[in-house]
């Protein structure tokens, strides 16, 4: 099929969408965790597939590998956004005119929606629910890194919506190619809104050459200052945590700024990163503390690429800075606005740092870590937008829908 048909296609099957009953749509989300799990000899033998031809070293290798364990939890968080209410039809606004005209604003989904993005092939599932849920169709453009996990996702969920007689329309996958990728962006006529998700690349370029409008997601560069006032215990579990429980993930910290009176403290700091075997470009006031305090063959001086840069890996960059000022016109200068976090039991830093620094999510003595739309209590999400026109953080259902005017009146005509 011509990518031109597969676009109309998509178009004509989202009209139906918004007619769903809401225990329809449950059901196929309902069956089609179930059959996910079932489905997981299956899905994880394409998935070695797409891993066999990509480097073990390769950032992008976590975030491609599938196991049983996280299509378990794939399920489950299918089966969290079914018990979800539905983000449609609800009044937004509503006031009666003088000329009696009554007025109301409600919740509507946006229509078809093009998600591009690399190798997270669990993205399939996810925005799929999202986008049931929320009334969407949705054009898949996987990256060729994962393109045997997504055509084998897709055909399942194809089977789940066949058996529940909707129209597998309402969810394309599109050829792993550039061209798939260009025609996407031009289709103005059959997509409403186009999401990257992926590398500062990627979102770079989707941005630039798209006429479809589109919502910026992804890109994390992380920061986490350890103020003058922060508390050691808590501030290394924080630090430690941020940094090494999933390191190919957007919010993961990608660097460390430490108050220069605190300095004393990076060794004990740097004791459960050197456990995760996380290398550390620090600058010449903190290599200088570390030096004969971590392995020497993880520690490295920083020069000015390792500021700025969203590692997606065992890599962190370290920075000192005499005040709260100079760490905020730091992160202000480096920070793609994903998450910013600042550990410190001064009341005041913290109030200052969470009004002055600019991002979709700022946290006060806890980890970036939990930028993800489950965490927040969203449901699965379809992205961190690091923007703010639209949505902004975790995208889930309500980002997922706009709203129209619904007019009524008794023959008003207008003078």
């Amino acid at each position: 099929m011509a990518l031109q048909q597969v676009f109309s296609s998509v178009k004509q099957a989202s009209r139906k969408l918004n007619l769903l009953s809401e225990d329809k749509v449950n059901q196929v989300l309902e069956d089609l965790a179930t059959k996910a799990v079932a489905a997981t000899d299956t899905i994880l033998a394409e998935n070695q597939k797409d891993l066999d031809r990509m480097d073990t070293n390769d950032p992008k290798y976590d975030r491609l590998k599938l196991t049983r364990e996280r299509i378990e939890s794939i399920a489950a968080d299918i089966r969290n956004v079914a018990s979800l209410p539905s983000p449609l039809g609800k009044v937004l606004a509503e006031r009666k005119l003088d000329n009696g005209l009554e007025l109301k604003k409600v919740s509507v989904p946006l229509g078809v929606i093009g998600i591009i993005y690399e190798a997270r092939p669990n993205v399939t599932f996810d925005v799929f629910s999202l986008c049931l849920r929320s009334g969407n169709a949705l054009l898949l453009k996987g990256g060729s890194d994962a393109i045997d996990s997504n055509t084998a996702i897709v055909k399942i969920i194809h089977d789940v919506l066949e058996s529940n007689g909707i129209d597998k329309n309402i969810v394309q996958l599109l050829p792993a190619d550039r061209e798939a990728t260009h025609e996407m962006l031009h289709a103005v006529d059959y997509v409403d809104i186009i999401i990257p998700r992926g590398s500062q690349g990627l979102i770079n370029y989707v941005r630039e050459n798209s006429k479809v409008p589109v919502i910026e997601t992804g890109a994390g560069i992380v920061h986490t200052y350890f103020d003058e006032f922060a508390d050691l215990s808590r501030g290394k579990e924080i630090i430690v945590n941020a940094k090494t429980r999933r390191v190919s993930v957007c919010n993961a910290l990608d660097c460390l700024i430490i108050n220069n009176n605190r300095l004393q403290d990076l060794p004990e700091i740097g004791k459960g990163l050197a456990e995760k075997e996380v290398d550390l470009y620090a600058d010449e006031a903190a290599y200088k503390v570390l030096k004969g305090n971590y392995p020497e063959e993880k520690l490295h001086q920083a020069t000015a690429e390792h500021f700025g840069t969203e590692f997606l890996s065992l890599k962190m960059s370290v920075k000192t800075v005499d005040s709260l000022d100079e760490a905020i016109e730091h992160i202000n200068k480096y920070s793609s606005q994903h998450s910013e976090a600042i550990i410190s039991d001064n009341e005041e830093n913290v109030e200052h740092f969470l009004k002055a620094v600019d991002a979709a999510a700022v946290y006060a003595n806890t980890s970036t870590a939990f930028t993800d739309g489950a965490q927040f209590g969203l449901g699965a999400e379809i992205g961190i937008s690091t923007q703010k026109l639209h949505a902004r953080g975790p995208m889930a259902l309500d980002e997922l829908t706009s709203y129209k005017w619904i007019v009524k009146g008794n023959g008003q005509i207008r003078p």
